[in-house]
């Protein structure tokens, strides 16, 4: 049965106007609800409960996704507001977290109810549906609030105050006290065409972690220390990005934020377990240097990697000649692919775009290139700085850092041997 078909249908059983119905049934559609649970939802807004069920009351710990509707007393812990694209039309939502005793639970209020941070309230039937993996509560014409007077004692902090070592994709309403160490403005294709954003990177004392503001703010300036309010988090590359809306507030420090100068350590199975990390450092051996090294020619259009001449995307160009290495680092518990661009590269292989050119023309192989990076690297310890991505094609670590590690390798093989014993 189509929606159309479930709306006429559940609008004449209910009397009222088969558009209405159909327009409450597509919302929640659009949000994964189950048809039935919709429906019986619509009920309930007209008043009729001949085709629900009571709405139980739960713990936070207890709301499962196979719940479709639940009533919930809890404390809010944060309150975010951003703008979203629904059906064709900018439509303003509110979000954060809410917690009890058992757990916290993330939310979204699509009307504005007027919640704040610290406020115990006495939610009634809520919707739930399935957000990063977990159960989040959905707020909208259906739910009652009422504020409860006597305050719940919860075990977690009010107000979104977060490191950023502590945030997670799908956290929303956060604040951040940070230190900007990178920024430039970016023209992308929007969703209302061109759009102006600034992008870069955000660290504070815990680590460090790529932002995007999609409002430009003059306050955003690298460089420069700042507290960021009612930020959200995305995923980007497996690692959480700080995202700035036009409802965030950007106030600048007077103190400057502490940042930590290195990236924490990882063994690499543990980082590729992580499913992604922005600024991580692993160690061990390269073990081997990856086809598509040394030499290489990419696509003056977009950057990919050109084969006899040929562009996946855009077919024969005029290729221009980079240089990369894919090294493969094995520390004992896992490898990783680790990409070094043509500076790096360049370092390894004891010059540039130019020399390894000359030297491929008088060997008449551009193949030379990529086989004096092999006996540069291939049995030696290196510890490598980055930005860790983890796909269907295995673990990526784009290196700012690659350097040869002075660890004793008795101590370290001594270390990881001990690490499988136990």
């Amino acid at each position: 049965m189509s929606l159309d078909d479930h709306a006429e249908e559940l609008a004449s059983d209910l009397g009222v106007d088969t558009q209405e119905v159909k327009r409450k049934l597509e919302k929640m559609a659009e949000y994964n609800v189950p048809m039935s649970e919709a429906k019986q939802s619509v009920r309930r807004d007209y008043g009729d409960e001949g085709g629900g069920t009571s709405v139980p009351t739960k713990n936070v710990a207890e709301i499962t996704t196979d719940d479709s509707n639940v009533g919930v007393t809890g404390r809010v812990l944060s309150v975010g507001k951003r703008s979203i694209q629904y059906s064709g039309e900018r439509s303003v939502i509110f979000e954060g977290e809410l917690a009890d005793e058992s757990d916290r639970i993330s939310y979204t209020a699509w009307e504005d109810f007027g919640l704040g941070p610290g406020e115990t309230v006495q939610i009634g039937n809520a919707g739930v549906r399935e957000w990063e993996g977990d159960p989040e509560l959905n707020l909208g014409e259906s739910t009652d609030i009422e504020r409860v007077a006597e305050s719940l004692s919860v075990p977690y902090e009010v107000g979104g105050e977060a490191s950023l070592a502590e945030l997670e994709p799908g956290d929303r309403g956060v604040a951040v006290e940070v230190s900007v160490r990178e920024c430039e403005q970016k023209t992308i294709d929007g969703r209302d065409g061109e759009t102006e954003i600034l992008s870069g990177v955000l660290a504070d004392e815990t680590t460090r972690l790529p932002f995007t503001d999609w409002q430009p703010r003059p306050q955003v300036e690298e460089g420069t220390p700042v507290r960021i309010e009612n930020a959200y988090i995305r995923e980007f590359r497996g690692a959480p990005s700080v995202n700035i809306s036009e409802f965030s507030t950007v106030t600048p420090l007077e103190e400057p934020v502490a940042v930590a100068e290195s990236a924490p350590r990882y063994e690499v199975r543990e980082a590729v377990e992580s499913g992604g990390l922005f600024d991580v450092e692993l160690a061990g051996n390269v073990v081997g240097v990856r086809d598509g090294s040394g030499l290489i020619e990419r696509c003056p259009e977009c950057g990919r990697v050109v084969q006899s001449g040929q562009c996946r995307a855009h077919g024969a160009v005029e290729a221009e000649d980079d240089l990369r290495v894919k090294a493969i680092l094995d520390d004992g518990t896992g490898t990783v692919t680790v990409v070094l661009d043509e500076e790096r590269t360049a370092e390894i292989y004891g010059g540039g775009i130019d020399a390894a050119r000359e030297h491929a023309r008088d060997a008449m192989d551009r193949e030379v290139v990529a086989d004096d990076i092999r006996e540069e690297l291939v049995g030696r310890a290196f510890r490598v700085r980055g930005a860790l991505s983890v796909d269907d094609f295995g673990a990526t670590l784009n290196a700012t850092t690659f350097e040869a590690d002075g660890a004793d390798p008795v101590e370290r093989a001594t270390q990881l041997l001990e690490e499988a014993e136990a």
